[in-house]
Protein backbone atom coordinates (compact mmCIF):
# COMPACT_ATOMS: atom_id res chain seq x y z
CA UNK A 1 0.00 0.00 0.00
CA UNK A 2 1.35 3.47 -0.70
CA UNK A 3 0.26 4.94 2.78
CA UNK A 4 2.66 1.95 3.96
CA UNK A 5 5.09 2.25 1.72
CA UNK A 6 5.22 -1.88 1.42
CA UNK A 7 4.93 -2.49 -2.10
CA UNK A 8 7.16 -1.79 -5.00
CA UNK A 9 6.36 -3.18 -8.46
CA UNK A 10 8.98 -3.58 -11.26
CA UNK A 11 8.03 -1.21 -14.04
CA UNK A 12 9.18 -3.12 -16.65
CA UNK A 13 9.47 -6.44 -16.24
CA UNK A 14 11.24 -9.09 -18.12
CA UNK A 15 9.99 -11.45 -21.08
CA UNK A 16 9.64 -15.21 -19.44
CA UNK A 17 8.98 -18.57 -21.46
CA UNK A 18 6.81 -20.83 -19.53
CA UNK A 19 9.69 -23.74 -18.24
CA UNK A 20 12.64 -21.95 -19.47
CA UNK A 21 15.60 -20.60 -17.61
CA UNK A 22 13.74 -16.22 -17.73
CA UNK A 23 11.63 -17.48 -14.82
CA UNK A 24 14.51 -17.89 -12.58
CA UNK A 25 16.21 -15.23 -14.09
CA UNK A 26 12.78 -12.75 -13.34
CA UNK A 27 13.05 -14.34 -9.75
CA UNK A 28 16.14 -13.56 -8.67
CA UNK A 29 15.67 -9.94 -10.40
CA UNK A 30 12.68 -9.21 -8.17
CA UNK A 31 15.26 -10.31 -5.05
CA UNK A 32 17.71 -8.36 -6.09
CA UNK A 33 15.92 -5.52 -5.95
CA UNK A 34 13.70 -6.23 -2.67
CA UNK A 35 18.25 -6.86 -0.67
CA UNK A 36 18.67 -3.67 -2.71
CA UNK A 37 15.14 -1.38 -1.62
CA UNK A 38 13.80 -2.73 1.56
CA UNK A 39 15.49 -2.97 4.69
CA UNK A 40 13.38 -5.09 6.99
CA UNK A 41 12.41 -8.85 5.89
CA UNK A 42 13.44 -11.97 7.00
CA UNK A 43 11.75 -14.79 4.06
CA UNK A 44 11.01 -14.05 0.38
CA UNK A 45 8.25 -15.70 -0.42
CA UNK A 46 6.82 -16.50 -4.37
CA UNK A 47 3.55 -17.01 -5.08
CA UNK A 48 2.04 -16.47 -8.44
CA UNK A 49 -1.60 -15.58 -9.98
CA UNK A 50 -2.78 -19.40 -8.68
CA UNK A 51 -1.43 -19.45 -5.37
CA UNK A 52 -4.26 -18.28 -2.77
CA UNK A 53 -3.58 -17.31 0.97
CA UNK A 54 -5.55 -20.16 3.61
CA UNK A 55 -5.11 -17.54 6.18
CA UNK A 56 -4.60 -14.22 7.12
CA UNK A 57 -0.83 -12.74 6.68
CA UNK A 58 -0.80 -11.86 10.35
CA UNK A 59 -1.26 -15.52 11.31
CA UNK A 60 1.97 -16.25 9.05
CA UNK A 61 3.74 -13.87 10.35
CA UNK A 62 2.63 -14.54 14.09
CA UNK A 63 4.39 -18.30 13.51
CA UNK A 64 7.51 -16.98 11.28
CA UNK A 65 8.45 -14.49 13.99
CA UNK A 66 9.26 -17.34 16.58
CA UNK A 67 11.18 -19.12 14.19
CA UNK A 68 14.96 -19.31 13.81
CA UNK A 69 15.35 -16.62 10.52
CA UNK A 70 17.63 -18.54 8.26
CA UNK A 71 15.22 -21.61 8.05
CA UNK A 72 14.41 -22.29 4.20
CA UNK A 73 11.72 -24.01 3.25
CA UNK A 74 11.31 -26.28 -0.24
CA UNK A 75 10.70 -29.13 -1.25
CA UNK A 76 13.60 -31.16 -2.32
CA UNK A 77 15.32 -34.70 -3.62
CA UNK A 78 18.20 -35.81 -5.02
CA UNK A 79 16.03 -39.15 -6.33
CA UNK A 80 15.19 -37.89 -10.06
CA UNK A 81 13.23 -40.46 -11.13
CA UNK A 82 11.77 -39.25 -14.19
CA UNK A 83 12.89 -36.34 -13.99
CA UNK A 84 16.34 -37.49 -14.92
CA UNK A 85 15.58 -38.05 -18.70
CA UNK A 86 12.73 -35.01 -18.92
CA UNK A 87 14.77 -32.38 -16.85
CA UNK A 88 18.54 -33.25 -16.02
CA UNK A 89 19.80 -34.98 -19.12
CA UNK A 90 18.55 -32.44 -22.12
CA UNK A 91 19.53 -29.16 -22.98
CA UNK A 92 16.86 -26.55 -23.78
CA UNK A 93 17.68 -22.81 -25.27
CA UNK A 94 15.29 -20.06 -24.22
CA UNK A 95 14.24 -17.69 -26.65
CA UNK A 96 13.03 -15.14 -24.14
CA UNK A 97 17.51 -14.51 -22.97
CA UNK A 98 17.85 -12.72 -26.41
CA UNK A 99 14.47 -11.94 -28.31
CA UNK A 100 11.63 -9.69 -27.77
CA UNK A 101 8.88 -11.82 -28.59
CA UNK A 102 7.29 -14.69 -26.64
CA UNK A 103 7.85 -18.56 -27.76
CA UNK A 104 8.76 -21.96 -26.31
CA UNK A 105 12.03 -22.58 -25.18
CA UNK A 106 13.91 -24.94 -28.29
CA UNK A 107 15.86 -28.20 -27.62
CA UNK A 108 19.09 -29.10 -28.65
CA UNK A 109 20.27 -32.94 -30.10
CA UNK A 110 22.43 -32.79 -27.62
CA UNK A 111 21.66 -34.65 -24.21
CA UNK A 112 24.46 -34.68 -20.98
CA UNK A 113 25.30 -36.66 -18.47
CA UNK A 114 24.95 -35.71 -14.79
CA UNK A 115 27.33 -33.26 -12.90
CA UNK A 116 30.47 -34.60 -11.00
CA UNK A 117 31.33 -31.29 -9.12
CA UNK A 118 27.56 -30.44 -7.51
CA UNK A 119 24.73 -33.33 -6.57
CA UNK A 120 21.72 -32.01 -8.52
CA UNK A 121 18.24 -31.54 -6.48
CA UNK A 122 15.02 -31.57 -7.70
CA UNK A 123 11.50 -30.65 -6.53
CA UNK A 124 9.06 -28.05 -6.14
CA UNK A 125 9.10 -24.43 -8.15
CA UNK A 126 7.26 -22.73 -4.52
CA UNK A 127 10.12 -22.08 -1.89
CA UNK A 128 10.40 -20.10 1.27
CA UNK A 129 14.05 -18.92 1.61
CA UNK A 130 15.68 -17.09 4.16
CA UNK A 131 17.25 -13.57 3.79
CA UNK A 132 20.72 -14.58 4.53
CA UNK A 133 20.92 -17.51 2.09
CA UNK A 134 19.21 -15.33 -0.51
CA UNK A 135 22.48 -12.86 -0.02
CA UNK A 136 24.39 -15.52 -0.30
CA UNK A 137 22.90 -16.57 -3.58
CA UNK A 138 22.56 -12.78 -5.04
CA UNK A 139 25.83 -10.86 -3.78
CA UNK A 140 28.22 -14.05 -4.51
CA UNK A 141 30.99 -14.24 -2.23
CA UNK A 142 31.36 -18.03 -3.60
CA UNK A 143 31.57 -18.97 -6.96
CA UNK A 144 28.93 -22.12 -6.13
CA UNK A 145 25.87 -19.60 -7.07
CA UNK A 146 27.07 -18.68 -10.12
CA UNK A 147 28.43 -21.91 -11.30
CA UNK A 148 24.87 -23.16 -10.41
CA UNK A 149 23.37 -20.14 -12.42
CA UNK A 150 25.34 -21.10 -15.96
CA UNK A 151 24.35 -24.80 -15.67
CA UNK A 152 20.90 -23.86 -14.95
CA UNK A 153 20.61 -21.24 -17.78
CA UNK A 154 20.14 -24.85 -20.41
CA UNK A 155 17.92 -26.66 -17.65
CA UNK A 156 14.21 -27.29 -18.68
CA UNK A 157 12.06 -25.76 -15.87
CA UNK A 158 15.18 -24.76 -14.07
CA UNK A 159 13.10 -22.94 -10.73
CA UNK A 160 12.42 -26.80 -9.92
CA UNK A 161 16.05 -27.10 -9.29
CA UNK A 162 18.07 -24.39 -9.11
CA UNK A 163 17.69 -23.02 -4.74
CA UNK A 164 17.38 -26.57 -4.28
CA UNK A 165 20.86 -26.99 -5.59
CA UNK A 166 22.69 -24.56 -4.59
CA UNK A 167 21.42 -24.73 -0.51
CA UNK A 168 22.41 -28.64 -0.75
CA UNK A 169 25.99 -28.19 -1.88
CA UNK A 170 26.85 -25.61 0.53
CA UNK A 171 28.27 -26.77 3.76
CA UNK A 172 27.15 -23.52 5.53
CA UNK A 173 23.07 -23.91 4.06
CA UNK A 174 22.39 -27.49 4.18
CA UNK A 175 20.98 -27.78 7.94
CA UNK A 176 18.96 -24.87 7.27
CA UNK A 177 16.63 -26.94 5.05
CA UNK A 178 12.85 -27.24 5.63
CA UNK A 179 11.80 -30.24 3.13
CA UNK A 180 8.35 -28.80 2.84
CA UNK A 181 7.19 -25.54 0.52
CA UNK A 182 4.05 -24.42 2.65
CA UNK A 183 1.60 -25.43 -0.05
CA UNK A 184 -1.16 -27.43 -0.44
CA UNK A 185 -1.51 -28.87 -3.76
CA UNK A 186 -3.44 -32.03 -5.23
CA UNK A 187 -1.96 -33.99 -8.28
CA UNK A 188 -3.55 -35.38 -11.60
CA UNK A 189 -1.20 -38.29 -11.84
CA UNK A 190 1.21 -40.40 -9.74
CA UNK A 191 4.34 -38.32 -11.30
CA UNK A 192 3.37 -35.45 -9.82
CA UNK A 193 3.91 -33.44 -13.32
CA UNK A 194 0.73 -31.25 -13.35
CA UNK A 195 -1.16 -30.24 -10.26
CA UNK A 196 -4.95 -30.43 -10.08
CA UNK A 197 -7.08 -27.37 -9.98
CA UNK A 198 -8.37 -27.25 -6.36
CA UNK A 199 -12.26 -26.78 -5.93
CA UNK A 200 -14.71 -26.86 -3.28
CA UNK A 201 -14.22 -30.40 -2.56
CA UNK A 202 -10.78 -30.05 -1.81
CA UNK A 203 -12.14 -27.17 1.21
CA UNK A 204 -11.50 -29.63 4.23
CA UNK A 205 -8.46 -30.40 3.20
CA UNK A 206 -6.74 -27.52 2.76
CA UNK A 207 -7.53 -26.43 5.97
CA UNK A 208 -6.71 -29.47 7.93
CA UNK A 209 -3.14 -29.24 5.99
CA UNK A 210 -2.19 -26.60 7.87
CA UNK A 211 -0.54 -24.66 4.58
CA UNK A 212 -0.88 -21.41 4.38
CA UNK A 213 -0.95 -21.27 0.81
CA UNK A 214 -2.73 -23.35 -1.79
CA UNK A 215 -1.83 -24.01 -5.79
CA UNK A 216 -3.87 -24.19 -8.10
CA UNK A 217 -7.36 -22.19 -7.91
CA UNK A 218 -9.09 -21.30 -10.58
CA UNK A 219 -9.70 -17.58 -11.75
CA UNK A 220 -13.17 -17.12 -10.06
CA UNK A 221 -14.26 -20.85 -8.88
CA UNK A 222 -16.43 -21.08 -6.11
CA UNK A 223 -13.81 -22.25 -3.51
CA UNK A 224 -12.00 -18.28 -3.51
CA UNK A 225 -15.70 -17.24 -2.24
CA UNK A 226 -15.59 -19.94 0.80
CA UNK A 227 -12.05 -19.19 1.50
CA UNK A 228 -12.75 -15.26 1.94
CA UNK A 229 -15.64 -16.24 3.91
CA UNK A 230 -14.45 -18.91 6.48
CA UNK A 231 -10.69 -18.44 6.42
CA UNK A 232 -10.05 -14.87 5.87
CA UNK A 233 -12.93 -13.36 7.15
CA UNK A 234 -12.67 -10.64 4.25
CA UNK A 235 -15.71 -9.26 2.34
CA UNK A 236 -15.83 -8.65 -1.61
CA UNK A 237 -13.43 -5.62 -2.52
CA UNK A 238 -11.99 -5.73 1.19
CA UNK A 239 -8.67 -6.09 2.62
CA UNK A 240 -7.98 -9.42 4.71
CA UNK A 241 -8.63 -7.78 8.26
CA UNK A 242 -5.04 -7.55 10.50
CA UNK A 243 -3.70 -5.48 13.61
CA UNK A 244 -3.20 -2.86 11.49
CA UNK A 245 -7.33 -2.34 10.73
CA UNK A 246 -8.80 0.07 13.37
CA UNK A 247 -12.18 0.18 12.15
CA UNK A 248 -15.52 -1.65 14.07
CA UNK A 249 -16.15 -4.90 12.74
CA UNK A 250 -19.87 -3.89 12.45
CA UNK A 251 -20.06 -1.33 9.98
CA UNK A 252 -20.61 -2.23 6.25
CA UNK A 253 -17.59 -0.13 5.18
CA UNK A 254 -14.31 -1.88 5.01
CA UNK A 255 -12.79 -1.72 8.65
CA UNK A 256 -9.52 -1.47 7.29
CA UNK A 257 -10.61 2.17 5.66
CA UNK A 258 -9.53 2.84 9.06
CA UNK A 259 -5.74 1.95 10.04
CA UNK A 260 -2.87 2.17 12.65
CA UNK A 261 0.61 0.56 12.08
CA UNK A 262 1.68 -1.88 9.69
CA UNK A 263 3.67 -3.48 12.67
CA UNK A 264 0.51 -4.33 14.62
CA UNK A 265 0.37 -8.54 13.98
CA UNK A 266 -3.99 -9.93 15.64
CA UNK A 267 -3.17 -13.44 14.68
CA UNK A 268 -6.70 -15.37 14.96
CA UNK A 269 -7.39 -19.04 15.60
CA UNK A 270 -5.78 -19.93 12.32
CA UNK A 271 -2.81 -19.71 13.19
CA UNK A 272 -3.22 -22.99 15.55
CA UNK A 273 -3.03 -24.97 12.00
CA UNK A 274 -0.09 -22.96 10.74
CA UNK A 275 1.82 -24.13 14.39
CA UNK A 276 0.90 -27.68 14.17
CA UNK A 277 2.21 -28.14 10.43
CA UNK A 278 5.15 -26.30 11.45
CA UNK A 279 5.90 -27.90 14.78
CA UNK A 280 5.60 -31.44 12.90
CA UNK A 281 8.18 -30.39 10.47
CA UNK A 282 10.80 -29.48 12.73
CA UNK A 283 10.14 -33.01 15.04
CA UNK A 284 13.43 -34.14 15.26
CA UNK A 285 11.76 -37.30 13.11
CA UNK A 286 11.20 -35.12 10.05
CA UNK A 287 13.46 -32.15 10.05
CA UNK A 288 17.26 -33.75 10.19
CA UNK A 289 16.47 -36.93 8.29
CA UNK A 290 14.85 -35.26 5.34
CA UNK A 291 17.66 -32.86 5.05
CA UNK A 292 19.03 -32.33 1.23
CA UNK A 293 19.04 -36.36 0.75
Amino acid sequence: MQEFKNVMVVETGNLVTPKGPTMMASTLHGIAILLKQAKRWDWFVNLGASDYPLMPQDDILHIFSFLPRDLNFLEHTSDFGWKENQRARPIIIDPGLYHSKKSGVFWAKERRSLPASFKLFTGSSWVVLSRPFLEFCIWGWDNLPRTLLMYYTNFLSSSEGYFHTVVCNHKDYQKTTVNHDLHYMKWDDPSKEQPANLTLEHFDEMVQSGAPFAYKIAENDSVLEKIDKKLLKRSNGQFTPGGWCLGSYGMKKDPCMVYGSADDIRPSLSSKRLEKLVIRLLDSENFRPKQCK
